[in-house]
């Protein structure tokens, strides 16, 4: 068989390895032992074999048959590897081994951290529209109004740089105040705007509709915000 025809025929014979295993399975709190009983298992069972025994894995391993008897009871007690209860055709029950508990947990992993970085993320922008706040108010922001600015983020979900919009608008208008800005964010939501482009938009549509109302009457003297006069008839 010529070179080419070998490395094709090894290449076509693997296991496939998550990526996010290999990165993450000392997180599992798996042995590299353990790791590589795992990729034999998952290798018997796509050969058919879903239950190796002890024997069978030291076979392909340098542990002995009562090391991988050990490395298969702890991924049992771990919950990282599963054994479930099938049966034939004849209605004969018979065990095997499944690597779906693994796959979960490694979910689960995952799932968690990128949490843990959203939480994070909106731990800092948090930060930052606090000090934008206090900056534009010219004072510390009251209990009260810490209070009202995590609401906002963690029960509300409005989104950060919508707050840092609305307060702009309280800004330009001349009411800097809270009430002012959760309505402002009120009507947002309301009118399902999820971004500053939505919000610039719908700002634009109701200063267009204000200025045609002005070129059909007398014009409303209000200190209201350009584009959020609307707020005033609420």
């Amino acid at each position: 068989m010529k070179k080419n025809q070998v490395v094709k025929w090894i290449s076509q014979k693997h296991v496939h390895v998550p990526a996010l295993l290999l990165s993450h399975y000392t997180e599992l709190g798996l042995t590299e032992h353990e790791l590589v009983s795992l990729l034999h298992i998952q290798s018997f069972i796509d050969e058919g074999e879903e239950f190796p025994t002890p024997l069978k894995l030291s076979e392909r391993m340098s542990l002995s048959h009562e090391d991988c008897t050990k490395v298969l009871s702890r991924l049992i007690r771990t919950q990282l590897l599963g054994l479930e209860k099938k049966s034939d055709e004849m209605g004969i029950l018979y065990e095997t081994y499944s690597l779906e508990p693994l796959w979960l947990r490694l979910y689960e992993l995952i799932e968690r951290q990128e949490f843990n970085v959203k939480q994070t993320e909106s731990h800092e922008l948090e930060g930052k529209l606090y000090q934008q706040m206090e900056q534009e108010f010219g004072r510390p922001l009251s209990p009260i109004e810490g209070e009202t600015l995590s609401m906002w983020i963690d029960q509300d979900q409005h989104a950060p740089e919508l707050i840092f919009a609305a307060l702009k608008e309280a800004v330009i208008s001349g009411k800097l105040n809270f009430r002012y800005i959760d309505r402002i964010l009120f009507e947002w939501k309301k009118n399902g705007i999820r971004s500053t482009e939505q919000a610039k938009s719908h700002s634009e549509k109701f200063r267009n509709q204000n200025q045609g109302r002005r070129n059909e009457k007398e014009p409303i003297k209000t200190d209201g915000v350009p584009g959020f006069s609307w707020l005033e008839q609420s």
